[in-house]
């Protein structure tokens, strides 16, 4: 997982940086990076940079292809969500609050409530286990859909799909052969729906 922060943390290690929290900010879906623009300006205008570290549009790499074309591009992963490391004072709230597009911070009786450790962690892509997140392949399938082979040494044959891989882009599909039905593994790219 990646993430579109495209800033540096307000400062480096300061004293303030440990009273810094992240929390989940709802905000207007689709105007995610020029409500994100705005905050950095309305930060860097008023001189708050000491109480806001780092503003992040959480994302993912995935893989679609169109026309035989491989296209990769970051997909948010919380539509209408940012995430916001900040010390609340009434500075801070007030210059959040009343930035144009922001909803409210998550949590419960009008308190934001921050995030926990694993979510920090996962949100950043630092999980210990995790090397390389894969890229996941859009794929216009499901299990259950009957689709045409249009490559292949099964070429014209029509079957059902039994499984799907999004990681490989691999899909299995039910073809009936001497009236049995046989799975064979196809890529994405050499089926089409019916």
């Amino acid at each position: 997982m990646s993430n579109d922060s495209g800033s540096e943390p307000a400062s480096e290690q300061s004293e303030g940086s440990e009273k810094r929290l992240w929390y989940v900010l709802k905000v207007q879906s689709n105007r995610e990076k020029s409500i994100r623009e705005a905050l950095l300006r309305g930060i860097k205008r008023d001189g708050l940079e000491e109480y806001f570290g780092e503003i992040i549009i959480p994302t993912e790499k995935v893989v679609e292809t169109k026309g035989g074309k491989k296209r990769v591009f970051e997909r948010k992963l919380y539509p209408g969500y940012l995430m916001i490391q900040v010390e609340l004072n009434d500075d801070s709230w007030y210059l959040v609050r009343s930035t144009n597009g922001v909803g409210d911070f998550t949590g419960a009786a009008g308190q934001p409530i921050p995030m926990q450790e694993h979510e920090i962690a996962r949100m950043l892509g630092r999980e210990e286990t995790k090397e390389e997140t894969p890229v996941k392949i859009k794929l216009d399938f499901q299990t259950g859909d009957v689709v045409k082979i249009k490559d292949g040494a099964f070429e014209g044959f029509e079957g059902t799909i039994d499984a799907i891989d999004e990681a490989s882009g691999k899909v299995t599909v039910l073809i009936e052969i001497f009236s049995r039905p046989t799975p064979s593994e196809l890529e994405y790219w050499q089926i089409e729906k019916v």
